[in-house]
């Protein structure tokens, strides 16, 4: 089951980014547009006792009466405190402040699983809680990517005290988003099959990682929000699809813009996207106008005009032993340690793009991929069907009824005519009942009690009757592949097409026998 064990890894254990605090992250102390600014490290711990690594970035020797607004950056599913370098390069010169974390479960922080955004809206509660204690935190706002995004709009409808969200990329709905995949990475299953595979991964996420995946719904948590939000989305996302974030924007209630750009989902965001980000937190946050981060110290020269030397020194060694601690003559000096000896920093670029283009050079942000081979789907969904699926201490529906409850397409017909029937108890007697029955491969066969021993008498067997439905599709889809990958001659037509029809209506026909079987044997034992 090689593959249902990646997909739900990449649901709750992605690649955990691996990151080193002294080289990835801005210096703890460094410039920037010729000021100076710091990072403190700090952790919070969460409500289930796990702790957060966590950054602030913010002006050094910040005055004692002064109070600045802040925006938390929340990172995706694989990432970490360091996606946050580009917000902190984007925001400080316009006096915010900016806190970062390791949600649990990534980075450096505690924690074995991620939750794409339920268990990290309880993270974000306790940065928020723990900001509001800091005496130079004013105003707070959001800015969140791909997880991160649905984390800011799950939490900024319980809590509508946030200034403003820039929400990069959400997604809709977990489950959707998943049935997408399957589509856009091409895998070769039946979509029927492909849910209840998702179904089966919705228990063992629950079991593992304490969520259920189908509460993230973005959708009906943005009807709630009346937080100013600013919505942003790559046109060539094949990951998150853009009418993700329409669908979204479309229910979301509170003041909202939307700009789209081009990209895809792992792609830098453009300099115009990080403008209007700018102005956004400018207008929500309300930044005091005057610079309050000290300007850098004026820049150094060496001059050696007047320098006397003996005869017998070597200017050249000099300048060489004088070139390898500080720049050459005539460059402005660019500092390399502080006194209480932190390195720094030579963010020293006066314009955004030259200091984004130098933190790019040092940390990517964090790339999200879909961890499937494909070309053993097969094999390995068969395997899954044949496994135990209790649902023992396990919580939400079945199978059968998160099939009830998905999308119209064609491969729930066969589903809606037997939850139709068995509603409707009358619609059994116009079913044989003249003491014959169908095999699994479609056949007459005599029905005796014996043969009632294994069908459904409760939800639990009906979903695990249907598991082996499946399981059998599959094989015959092995084996039409198998025939058309090795032609032999053909028998006579008559028995070709009898064969050939039992293969393509194998699956409806068993999944609805076997249901009329089942009932029948709850019927016959009722009398």
């Amino acid at each position: 089951m090689k593959m249902i064990e990646q997909l739900v890894n990449f649901v709750i254990r992605p690649p955990r980014a691996d990151y080193s605090p002294s080289h990835d992250l801005l210096e703890s102390e460094f410039l920037l547009k010729g000021r100076k600014y710091q990072r403190k490290d700090l952790e919070v711990t969460n409500k289930r006792g796990q702790v957060l690594q966590c950054s602030h970035y913010l002006p050094q020797n910040l005055p004692e009466d002064i109070e600045l607004p802040c925006v938390i950056y929340c990172h995706g599913n694989s990432g970490c405190r360091a996606d946050a370098n580009e917000a902190a390069i984007i925001l400080l010169p316009s006096n915010v402040t900016v806190f970062t974390l390791d949600f649990s479960g990534s980075g450096l922080s505690d924690g074995d699983y991620v939750s794409l955004g339920w268990n990290e809206m309880e993270d974000l509660k306790a940065v928020v809680t723990f900001l509001r204690t800091e005496k130079h935190v004013s105003r707070i706002g959001l800015w969140g990517r791909s997880m991160g995004a649905v984390t800011c709009l799950i939490y900024g409808a319980q809590d509508p005290s946030i200034a403003g969200m820039v929400l990069d990329s959400p997604f809709a709905n977990l489950f959707d988003l998943m049935m997408e995949l399957v589509d856009v990475y091409k895998i070769r299953l039946p979509k029927f099959t492909v849910k209840v595979a998702v179904q089966y991964m919705r228990k063992v996420i629950q079991k593992k990682a304490a969520f259920d995946i189908m509460d993230l719904d973005s959708v009906q948590v943005a009807a709630k929000s009346f937080i100013p939000a600013l919505f942003g989305h790559a046109t060539e996302d094949l990951f998150i699809q853009p009418h993700h974030s329409d669908q979204i924007f479309k229910a979301y209630e509170g003041d909202k813009n939307i700009i789209k750009f081009e990209g895809d989902h792992n792609s830098p965001r453009p300099q115009f996207y990080y403008d209007s980000i700018t102005i956004f937190f400018y207008n929500v946050l309300r930044p005091p106008d005057e610079p309050v981060a000290p300007e850098a110290p004026d820049t150094v020269y060496f001059d050696t005009d007047g320098l006397e030397m003996d005869d017998d020194v070597d200017e050249s060694v000099l300048y060489e032993i004088m070139g390898a601690e500080r720049p050459a003559h005539g460059t402005p000096q660019t500092p390399t340690s502080t006194s209480s000896g932190h390195r720094q920093d030579g963010l020293t670029a006066e314009t955004t793009e030259e200091a984004l283009n130098q933190t790019r050079s040092r940390w990517q942000m964090t790339r999200i991929e879909v961890p499937v081979n494909t070309s053993s789907s097969q094999d390995d969904l068969s395997e899954l069907l044949r496994v135990d699926l209790s649902t023992e201490g396990l919580e939400g529906s079945s199978s059968c009824a998160l099939l009830e409850n998905g999308d119209n397409g064609n491969y729930r017909d066969d589903f809606a005519r037997y939850r139709a029937s068995r509603n409707n108890r009358g619609s059994w007697d116009r079913q044989p009942s003249n003491g014959v029955s169908r095999d699994s491969s479609g056949f007459m066969s005599p029905r005796t009690e014996d043969s009632f021993a294994h069908f459904p008498s409760n939800r639990d067997d009906e979903e695990r009757m249907v598991m082996e439905a499946i399981a059998a599709s599959l094989q015959d889809m092995e084996i039409k592949e198998t025939e058309q990958k090795e032609p032999v001659e053909a028998v006579s037509s008559s028995g070709e097409e009898t064969a050939g029809t039992s293969k393509e209506d194998s699956f409806p026909q068993r999944t609805r026998f076997s249901f009329f079987r089942g009932m029948g044997s709850r019927r016959s034992g009722s009398r």
